[in-house]
Parts: C-alpha cells; sequence; structure tokens
C-alpha cells in the first residue's frame, strides 16, 4: 500500500510557473505508471498528465501540451508536475495517483491510489 501527498500548490499569476511534486511512502510505485489529475469546483475530474514506470514516456491533455511537464525520480520514490505558461483555466485542485499497471494511462479508473490533493490558483 502507498500513500502520496501532494505539494507546491498555492497562488500564482497567469504567464507564471509552479512546480508540483508528489512523495510517496510506504511501498514503491517504481514499477508504476504515475498520473497527474485536476478538478475545479462543479468539473469533472479530468486527466493531465501521465508518465510510464520508467519515465521515459509521457502523455500530456491537449489543454497543457507544450506548458507542463510530468516527470518522476523513482530514487527519491517523488513525481513532479512542472506547471509553465500558466492560465486562469488552469485553476484547479490537482491530485496525484498511481495506475495499477506499468504502461501510461489517461482513465481515472486505471489509477488505485490517489493523494490528498493540492490547489493550484491562478489569478488574471
Amino acid at each position: 500500500q502507498v500513500q502520496l501527498v501532494e505539494s507546491g500548490g498555492g497562488l500564482v499569476q497567469a504567464g507564471g510557473s509552479l512546480r508540483l511534486s508528489c512523495a510517496a511512502s510506504g511501498r514503491t510505485f517504481s514499477s508504476n505508471a504515475m498520473g497527474w489529475f485536476r478538478q475545479a469546483p462543479g468539473k469533472e475530474r479530468e486527466f493531465v498528465a501521465s508518465i510510464d514506470w520508467s519515465g521515459t514516456q509521457t502523455d500530456y491533455a491537449a489543454s497543457v501540451s507544450g506548458r507542463f511537464i510530468i516527470s518522476r525520480d523513482n530514487v527519491k520514490n517523488t513525481v513532479y508536475l512542472e506547471m509553465n505558461s500558466l492560465k486562469p483555466e488552469d485553476t484547479a485542485v490537482y491530485y496525484c495517483a498511481k495506475a495499477r499497471y506499468a504502461a501510461k494511462d489517461r482513465l481515472a479508473g486505471a489509477y488505485d491510489s490517489w493523494g490528498q490533493g493540492t490547489q493550484v490558483t491562478v489569478s488574471s
């Protein structure tokens, strides 16, 4: 069993950058794909980015492609989401999650462990 804890959220101006971290305790996730999702009030949780077990393959939602970078450090048992050129529409609670499998996946159902979420607010 793994516990995921996100950090790094906060208030940032539009056009700014922020880096989220997701630290794991308990069992390592080195053999599992990881993902970032976000949820704004009144909206469904949506896929943001995923990364395979080795960190060599990544996938991004169209809305963040070219602006966000997902990475992982399996030695540190940590996943990161670097967010650049932030827009007000990026405002949401961001969650990291561990997938059941090694391959990256866009579907929330593929993930079986979730962090508590960290708030990201982008001001105009």
